[in-house]
């Protein structure tokens, strides 16, 4: 039955049509029948973040109260983040292709940060994540199937230059596409032992990416590696998988890392009877860097038995990067750990090698680090002065023996330049709030605040067993002031 209104025509349709194999796709019932099956399944969308030097990604991740996963909120208008596709309630699955909703809230954190200056995020949108975890998706396998299979990532390998065949490594233009090199292999030579493969792509050399190169530049770089080269390599089908996913491949993707010269290690020291044997000093590396050293590592000392050795940088203290941390920061850290300390080093050489490729040397912890565990008993180092050195003050002994336990203490801030000078944070799945990271010089500090302390009181509300979105929301609301009861008797707790 037809009816018209004016020049628009509405059809009822008063019959249902009947599905023939002959007509296929043309049959109109195809497309227009209420039985059409809706699409199924959680849709994953990739967002790619590019940011510029001093440049933020523009986002925060959050663990919050009654909502599973890893947040994104407070995505800035025309930011970094929005403009990548990135929404706020958004749930993050995957940093750079590795699956990270099963990590904690700290581990997520510090991928992100490791990423440098672009950063790949899968993605599922709120409701989505909500609907697939009540209905039992595997979100790891649908993150997955989104790469397709056949998709294998990049290789990062460090080829050593031999006297017969030098890199055994030869770099092709290849035909019709500008900035795509291919690699052709000296059978046996030393990239091959490397991990290169006939075939393979050139994406990146020695830090930079070769896209971006002319053939003669190209040529010059090469020339110039007299010892050693590191380059990033990928087989041509996987290349183009990322190509039609409009991924960038990067060498924060690399699946595997190949003879790579310098690797950090992860160190377990538990303190004898003076404490952990060594000095650290605040030093500039040859580049430029602020590094963290250790000095004068006594022999027979705790430090020297868990294998650290004179001039070995610190990285991370019980997990924690250090690089942004000031002196006082880590010596706070290690003093609140007491009965045994997890540190991260990496050699002065390590050190220069991954500044000059500009990649974070904790990148290549994991199964590479290698962890040393030394137990109180078997250990029997002579007496001696244990200290860590902060420039210009005296040097600050470290204690042995358990501090005593701390009472609450209230503490009394007023907004500055820095606003509270603070942090917050909190562990995923429990109650309680407690300060990640105070600014030296800032309101926190000079009101008492210590990294660690536990958050009891904001503004006379109790506050311990409240999330963190609480607490942040009784601070804004408090204004230029705040009033916060603090303590230090969970502070184990949340940090585990």
């Amino acid at each position: 039955m037809n009816q018209t209104t004016g020049l628009v025509g509405v059809i009822e349709l008063t019959r249902k049509f009947t599905f023939n194999p002959k007509e296929g796709i043309d049959n109109p019932a195809m497309v227009i029948s209420d039985d059409a099956e809706p699409c199924s399944g959680p849709t994953l969308r990739l967002c790619v973040l590019k940011r510029e030097e001093g440049e933020s990604f523009s986002f925060h991740l959050r663990v919050e109260r009654g909502c599973l996963g890893h947040v994104i909120r407070h995505v800035t208008p025309w930011g970094v983040a929005e403009r990548g596709g990135l929404r706020d309630g958004d749930r993050l699955l995957e940093v750079n292709e590795g699956f990270v909703d099963n990590m904690t809230h700290p581990k997520v954190a510090m991928r992100i940060k490791l990423s440098g200056r672009q950063l790949c995020l899968l993605v599922l949108d709120g409701e989505e994540y909500d609907q697939a975890m009540s209905q039992g998706h595997d979100l790891q396998a649908l993150a997955r199937e989104h790469r397709g299979e056949g998709c294998s990532p990049p290789r990062l390998c460090h080829i050593i230059r031999d006297t017969s065949s030098g890199f055994g490594i030869n770099f092709l233009p290849v035909e019709g596409e500008k900035g795509r090199i291919s690699v052709s292999l000296v059978s046996g030579g030393p990239a091959e032992r490397a991990g290169v493969c006939q075939g393979d792509r050139l994406l990146w050399i020695d830090g930079n990416t070769v896209s971006e190169l002319t053939n003669s530049v190209l040529s010059k770089m090469v020339k110039k590696c007299r010892d050693h080269m590191t380059i990033l390599v990928i087989d041509s089908e996987s290349e183009q998988s990322y190509a039609r996913r409009r991924m960038p491949i990067l060498p924060t993707l690399a699946g595997s890392h190949h003879n790579l010269p310098h690797t950090p290690r992860k160190l377990q020291l538990v303190p004898g009877p003076e404490g952990y044997g060594f000095l650290l000093r605040e030093e500039r590396t040859p580049s430029g860097c602020k590094a963290h050293v250790m000095r004068e590592v006594h022999q027979g000392s705790p430090a020297e038995m868990a294998g650290i050795e004179e001039g070995d940088l610190l990285l991370e203290v019980n997990g924690e990067a250090v690089e942004s941390l000031g002196h006082e920061d880590i010596v706070d850290r290690v003093r609140k750990s007491c009965q045994q300390v997890t540190l991260t080093t990496i050699t002065a050489l390590g050190q220069e090698f991954y500044t000059q490729l500009d990649l974070s040397p904790l990148l290549f912890c994991g199964s590479n680090a290698v962890e040393q565990v030394k137990e109180t008993e078997n250990l029997a180092p002579p007496p001696l002065p244990v200290v860590m050195e902060v420039p210009k003050e005296e040097p600050v002994v470290l204690p042995t023996v358990p501090s005593p336990v701390p009472s609450p203490r209230l503490c009394v801030l007023q907004k500055g330049p820095l606003g509270f000078g603070i942090n917050l944070g909190c562990v995923q799945d429990t109650p309680g709030t407690f300060v990640s990271q105070v600014a030296l010089g800032g309101s926190g500090s000079r009101a008492g605040l210590q990294v660690g302390d536990v958050v009891m009181e904001v503004n006379g509300q109790n506050m311990e067993e409240n999330c963190l979105e609480d607490v942040m929301v009784l601070v804004q609301e408090g204004g230029h002031s705040l009033s916060s009861g603090c303590g230090e008797e969970w502070v184990q707790q949340a940090r585990t």
